[in-house]
C-alpha cells in the first residue's frame, strides 16, 4: 500500500488565556506554551495548549485576541502525571486577531489505526471514537482522537484499520474525573469533533 499523504491544517482565533510558559529547547530555539481560549457557539470555551516558537510577548499578552495557524501534534506522556495522550498544536504564523470572535477550523487527511468504536449516548444518539494517524513530511506521525455523531457515526462505525480519511472539523477541549488513589482527580482531554467528511477523491495517496 502506497504511504498516506497527511493533511494537518487549523486556524485558530481566541484569547490568550495566560502568559507563555517556557515549554522545551530543541536545536538551540526555545519553545513557549500558551493556552488559548476559543469560545464556541454554544459558549462553552475550549482552552487549547498553543506550542509557538520564542513568541512575542506582546502578541500573546493574557487577554490579548489572537489568530493563529498550525498543525496539531501529539506526543505519549510517559511522566505518569496527567493523560497518556498529549495534544497540543503547533503554531506556524500568529498575529493579531481582526475580529474577536472565536474561530476553530481543522482538516486532517490520515489513515484509521485502530478499529472505530461505535456506541450510543444513554439519550440514544449515535456516536463513534476514532483514531486517527496523520503522517508528518518526515516519517513520523500525530496520533489523533477524533469523534463523530449521529449520521457521521454511523457512517464512521463501518470504517476498518487501514482505511483512509479526510476530515473538516474542530479541536476541544472536555474536562472529565479519573479516580486515583480513591480521589477524584479533574482531568482535560482533547478530541477532535468530526463536522464533515470529505469525499474520498480529494484523498490523495
Amino acid at each position: 500500500m502506497d504511504e498516506f499523504r497527511g493533511e494537518n491544517k487549523i486556524l485558530l482565533r481566541g484569547q490568550a488565556a495566560a502568559p507563555p510558559v517556557l515549554s522545551h529547547r530543541n536545536h538551540g530555539v526555545d519553545y513557549y506554551v500558551s493556552p488559548l481560549r476559543v469560545p464556541r457557539l454554544s459558549g462553552v470555551d475550549d482552552v487549547l495548549n498553543l506550542i509557538t516558537a520564542d513568541p512575542d510577548p506582546a502578541l500573546w499578552a493574557q487577554g490579548r485576541w489572537i489568530e493563529a495557524e498550525g498543525e496539531v501534534r501529539s506526543y505519549n506522556n510517559r511522566s505518569g502525571q496527567g493523560s497518556k495522550l498529549v495534544i497540543t498544536v503547533l503554531v506556524r504564523s500568529a498575529r493579531p486577531a481582526p475580529v474577536e470572535e472565536g474561530e476553530n477550523r481543522l482538516t486532517l487527511a490520515g489513515a484509521l489505526c485502530r478499529k472505530p468504536v461505535a456506541r450510543r449516548t444513554p439519550l440514544g444518539r449515535e456516536i463513534c471514537d476514532l483514531l486517527l494517524a496523520v503522517n508528518r513530511p518526515y516519517g513520523r506521525a500525530d496520533y489523533l482522537p477524533c469523534i463523530a455523531w449521529g449520521s457521521l457515526a454511523v457512517h464512521c462505525g463501518g470504517l476498518d484499520v487501514g482505511d483512509k480519511l479526510r476530515l473538516e472539523g474542530r479541536l476541544q477541549s472536555r474536562q472529565y474525573h479519573k479516580l486515583i488513589d480513591g480521589e477524584q482527580v479533574e482531568r482535560t482531554a482533547f478530541e477532535i469533533s468530526v463536522m464533515n467528511l470529505l469525499p474520498e477523491e480529494s484523498v490523495e495517496v
